[in-house]
């Protein structure tokens, strides 16, 4: 077994922002591999996102953002369960950075159920001409392929993080239920542009 040092602790615990405990365990369980470690801390955000999803949301925070040319913002509003977690800078930060790429990426939906048959419909007839040339055989999977990487770009909770392409703001929202130990969720979020 290998030999789980306070800084390799550290280093996993500022990458993440989970707790000490977390990250120890996840790696020892993982044998000092940090890439291993890191998919169990991911692992186990899910399902603590997933036993805490009936929970209510009685508070949360409202946050903004203003592009410095002044002439695109955002905000968002980011619910949780108690004011404790709501008052928490760490809490404010996630708003605040889901504002930002509210602001930068202009998202027509929250989730994929929030998206109507019509705008499924309207994608469709638009990318069914592209596929028209394809082997008839994978023009429905190329079809679905289209279809959803379009709709992954305007659904906020799928979609990259700019500043950390490697996750989605929907495992951000997993991430910050497993270190807040509450429901987070998305109640709403708007931009305006000039």
């Amino acid at each position: 077994m290998a030999t789980i040092g306070v800084d390799d602790i550290k280093k996993l615990r500022d990458e993440t922002g989970i707790s000490v405990m977390q990250c120890k365990k996840a790696l020892e369980e993982a044998g000092g591999d940090m890439d291993k470690a890191r998919i169990i801390l991911e692992k186990q955000s899910k399902v603590a996102a997933s036993k805490k999803a009936d929970r209510s949301l009685g508070a949360g925070a409202v946050a903004s953002y203003i592009h410095n040319t002044g002439t695109v913002g955002s905000m968002v509003m980011l619910l949780c369960e108690t004011d404790f977690v709501a008052r928490n800078e760490e809490f404010k930060a996630l708003a605040y950075d889901i504002a930002l790429q509210v602001a930068a990426t202009n998202p027509a939906y929250l989730k994929a159920e929030d998206i109507s048959s019509e705008d499924k419909s309207k994608a469709k007839e638009v990318f069914i001409s592209e596929v028209a040339d394809k082997p008839a055989d994978m023009q429905d999977k190329i079809l679905e392929g289209k279809l959803n990487a379009y709709f992954k770009e305007k659904t906020l909770l799928e979609q990259e993080y700019i500043k950390d392409p490697s996750v989605t703001i929907g495992e951000m929202l997993e991430r910050g239920t497993q270190k807040f130990g509450e429901k987070i969720e998305i109640g709403s979020f708007s931009r305006l542009e000039v």
